[in-house]
């Protein structure tokens, strides 16, 4: 099994323009992301792939594979989509580039589901971390899932799902990692799909593959990480680094 992983990487994010060129412990944001990914050792090659010439430049001044996006994306799906067509490989994993504290256990654990799947029944696999702040359940920024008795995912929302109507009910509750694992058909299906109406509400890309009937197997992890969204994420950043 050939197994890859893209970095996806726009520089013009809408809460941190140029936040992956931002100074983490002496090198730039997405600079760490693509270290910690290859130093995982668990891929066949690692790519950044983006929209940037400024991006495109730094990793090419590291010496690390970097592929300029052709087209304009609406998501970091479309950009891998675009980038993976003509590529020889089974699997490829999605590192979001302002993660530069990449874990390799849940990596692993992302990359064992498609191993363990003799039936290729899995279309694409993503992560999960329990959660019990009530203030995070309820922040429509943190993406919330639910799953069912095979750990599939029945569906995403910005919104507290399940809903908690009797409160003495023992419930968990996950949020949703943006770290992707996929097939290569599935992500290639995705790229030629269009948007339906629960994506286009919720604002979260993977409903497509919901709507269109993929199925997402949800591998809990206990390691949550640092994403840099903010100014503030930065600081935690550096000063975990440190």
């Amino acid at each position: 099994m050939k197994i890859i992983s893209m970095i996806p990487a726009r520089y013009a994010a809408s809460r941190f323009p140029g936040k992956l060129m931002q100074d983490l412990g002496g090198k730039t944001v997405i600079q760490r992301t693509y270290e910690a990914t290859v130093a995982t050792k668990l891929f066949d090659a690692v790519f950044v792939v983006t929209d940037s010439d400024i991006i495109y430049k730094e990793i090419e001044r590291i010496g690390g594979n970097v592929i300029m996006s052709k087209k304009e994306h609406e998501c970091g799906s479309d950009r891998i989509a675009e980038a993976v067509e003509d590529m020889d490989i089974d699997v490829v994993v999605n590192v979001q580039g302002d993660e530069p504290f990449t874990d390799k256990e849940s990596l692993i654990k992302l990359i064992d589901v498609f191993k363990e799947d003799t039936k290729q029944e899995v279309d694409l696999a993503s992560l999960m971390v329990h959660i019990t702040n009530k203030d995070e359940i309820n922040n429509p920024n943190t993406v919330k899932v639910v799953i069912d008795q095979s750990d599939f995912a029945l569906y995403f929302s910005r919104s507290p799902i399940p809903y908690p109507r009797d409160n003495n009910v023992d419930v968990k509750y996950y949020k949703h990692k943006g770290v992707y694992a996929f097939r290569k058909q599935a992500i290639l299906d995705f790229y030629k799909l269009p948007m339906q109406v629960l994506e286009a509400s919720e604002k979260l890309e993977q409903l497509r593959y919901l709507e269109y009937g993929k199925r997402i197997k949800m591998v809990e992890t206990d390691v949550e990480g640092v994403e840099i969204d903010t100014p503030e994420d930065l600081q935690r950043a550096n000063k975990l680094w440190k």
